[in-house]
């Protein structure tokens, strides 16, 4: 039975038209995109689940903050308001804007990673990934076995497992662990929270081996709340001491700020301790690579609305609202019977491919599959978190097989209301009555060699002997 859905604690002031595509035509605008959703045009798109990252809906606070963002090229008021928010609020000693969370990634990961260097995570996000790969590094991660079963419930499956956390480091030697990312939540893992006993036993980890310990803090709001609700000894903590409490155990942060801080651009990093000799690498790779460190790629009107934002993400009524709205969602799928990580993750729901299709082999791509259908059914557009976006070993460049095969149906913050989880619901249950019609997946015609799902191409596959007819990454290489 579905859960109460829980009453949006704003009303509308301003309104933007949609347009419903017919059928045929969502058909041919998928086939003219190569059968990858990011070439779909926005304008295309009636329900638009593909990120929620930078597509949510400020307030009319940021609004107006953005009329009074300060645009001086260096030590601009706006810059000192979102230190003061980001001190407050995080207690770390020094708070560095970059324009988005990869930015924040591609500034600090080289400074601690290199050749013959591994990076640890309970899980790495693609992106995060793939600089982790560009700085010279390897990819380990630790999630916990039960996030691996879908539809098992329980409670912070995005944890880090603690004995192989322990293992990878005596494999490898705490010399070659250049550092540990907790994310917060876990975003591969199907957006599910990590515990504040977790982040403890990972911090001691950290600091008994001497590694450095990121948080990758893009939903880190979203994180507290669950520990609030859902861990034992939190439930009278205000969010935003749950979140100094987390953030002291470790030694930096990178934050995409377009999640949990509720502007459409913008990304922090943090670094703990005030005297480190980090901040002044930081510093000389951000003016390098997004421009003075007082702006780090910013408007004074991004800083300002951020600056609002980052208080605005922490507001309990709010996270009550944003957590009850995709567990809604979840319970309508529920009751259809339709799997996915379980339970509901704070952002999203992340819809088990692999389960619904199980026909289709992972080097078919089902969670693909279920993106593309789901777009065909309904105009919904929505992601694949599986083998696709995996993508190659970076050192053999065949195929990798993921752990899950999940579409994910990311939620824009404060922007679509119940009618529209309805219909995300509906399409899902259409699909779901006709999924066992639906034979094939798809095959690669074209990849670049790093995260591909942005740009590869795909083509139908007509029989079982296509699927492994992928372009090699030598060819890709060459192509590019």
């Amino acid at each position: 039975m579905a859960v109460k859905y829980i009453p949006e604690p704003f009303r509308i002031k301003s309104v933007e038209p949609l347009k419903m595509l017919t059928r045929e035509e969502r058909e041919a605008a998928i086939r003219d995109a190569d059968y990858n959703l990011f070439y779909l045009k926005g304008e295309d798109c009636y329900i638009d689940l593909l990120t929620d990252s930078g597509t949510n809906a400020m307030s009319q606070d940021q609004w107006a903050g953005v009329m009074r963002g300060d645009e001086s090229y260096a030590g601009a008021s706006s810059y000192y308001r979102l230190l003061e928010a980001g001190t407050d609020i995080f207690g770390f000693g020094y708070i560095q804007p970059v324009h988005q969370g990869r930015a924040a990634e591609k500034v600090l990961f080289p400074l601690l990673l290199g050749e013959g260097k591994v990076a640890v995570s309970n899980m790495f996000f693609d992106t995060t990934r793939a600089h982790v790969e560009l700085a010279g590094a390897r990819c380990i991660d630790c999630v916990v076995p039960e996030a691996k079963d879908p539809a098992r419930r329980a409670p912070f499956k995005g944890n880090m497992d603690i004995a192989r956390l322990e293992q990878v480091i005596q494999e490898h030697g705490a010399e070659n662990v250049g550092m540990i990312v907790m994310t917060i939540t876990n975003n591969s893992a199907g957006g599910q929270p990590v515990s504040m006993q977790n982040m403890r036993d990972v911090s001691a980890i950290a600091r008994k081996h001497g590694i450095p310990l990121d948080i990758d803090a893009a939903r880190y709001a979203e994180n507290a709340f669950f520990i609030q609700r859902d861990e034992p000894g939190y439930a009278d903590t205000e969010i935003k001491d749950i979140i100094r409490e987390m953030f002291s155990l470790a030694d930096t942060f990178t934050m995409s700020a377009k999640k949990d801080a509720i502007v459409n651009m913008g990304g922090l990093i943090g670094v703990r301790d005030a005297d480190s000799p980090l901040i002044l690498k930081i510093k000389a790779a951000c003016i390098s690579y997004e421009g003075f460190y007082t702006y780090g790629g910013l408007t004074g009107r991004d800083l300002e609305a951020l600056a609002i934002g980052l208080y605005e993400g922490i507001d309990n009524d709010y996270l009550r609202y944003r957590i009850g709205q995709v567990e809604y969602l979840a319970s309508r799928l529920d009751d259809a019977g339709i799997v996915y990580q379980s339970p509901a993750g704070g952002h999203a729901v992340f819809v088990d491919a692999s389960a619904l299709l199980p026909q289709l082999s992972y080097d078919e791509f089902p969670a693909q599959v279920l993106a593309i259908e789901l777009y065909k059914e309904a105009g919904i557009r929505s992601c694949d978190i599986g083998s696709y976006m995996l993508g190659n070993d970076p050192d053999t460049g065949k195929q990798l097989k993921a752990d899950f095969e999940f579409t994910r149906l990311a939620i824009p913050r404060r922007v679509y209301t119940r009618a529209h989880m309805d219909i995300i619901a509906e399409a899902l249950i259409a699909i779901k009555e006709r999924a066992g019609e639906i034979r094939h997946g798809y095959r690669i015609a074209w990849e670049p060699p790093i995260l591909r799902h942005f740009q590869a191409k795909l083509t139908p596959i007509t029989n079982k002997d296509e699927r492994t007819a992928t372009i090699q990454p030598a060819a890709v290489k060459a192509t590019v």
